[in-house]
């Protein structure tokens, strides 16, 4: 039988952890700050208190428990940017929102992010690099629309909406990993430059 631990753990909120959420959580820090590749499954158990019985229980493997952090940081990243990037017929306010929208994701689950823009920049053929720009693709189609709806507006931005939507997405990320390297602090003055930056290229 499977040896699986229902230890009661809590997250930095004080809301109670499931033993998955658990064990995703520490894979997740472990991942992020040595590499993927370099975390082997036993250590994973280790750190997260737990037999491999049971993380092949909830995961499969450790290629499994990658895919579900994955799929489950980048589902809540992926609603969190459709709801701000809505446009609404002003661009300088939805850039701004979208902008503060990412740096906030990033500021709350910074281990995730520095691992899907690790996993991003892989290696072409690596399996986990499908598997971030899997989710990449979907950031830039959302990005992808906000700029076709603006584009009904402003006329000199149309046929030029995957341009933005991958020139804006690249901007955010290199501010966030200048942040990950504490060369710059994601507040409110950044996000308001930032986005005044962004619009500046487009209007002029």
């Amino acid at each position: 039988m499977f040896d699986i631990y229902y230890t009661v753990w809590y997250n930095v909120a004080g809301e109670k952890m499931n033993t998955d959420e658990k064990i995703m959580e520490k894979a997740l820090e472990a991942f992020a700050l040595n590499g993927y590749e370099n975390i082997g499954v036993q250590e994973i158990c280790d750190i997260s208190g737990i037999t491999k019985p049971t993380l092949y229980h909830y995961f499969g493997s450790k290629n499994g428990l990658l895919t579900h952090i994955m799929a489950t940081y980048s589902k809540r990243l992926i609603q969190d940017i459709s709801v701000a990037s809505e446009y609404h017929g002003d661009l300088p306010l939805t850039i701004n929102k979208t902008v503060k929208t990412y740096f906030s994701f990033a500021h709350h689950h910074r281990a995730f992010y520095r691992l899907l823009l690790n996993l991003y920049f892989a290696p072409p053929q690596s399996q986990f690099s499908i598997i971030a720009h899997h989710y990449m693709k979907e950031q830039y189609l959302i990005l992808e629309k906000l700029f076709f709806l603006a584009s009904q507006d402003h006329g000199n931005m149309k046929r030029r909406e995957t341009r933005y939507a991958i020139t804006l997405l690249g901007f955010i990320n290199s501010y966030i990993g200048m942040w990950m390297n504490e060369e710059v602090d994601l507040n409110d003055d950044l996000i308001f430059s930032a986005s005044h930056q962004f619009m500046h290229g487009i209007y002029s």
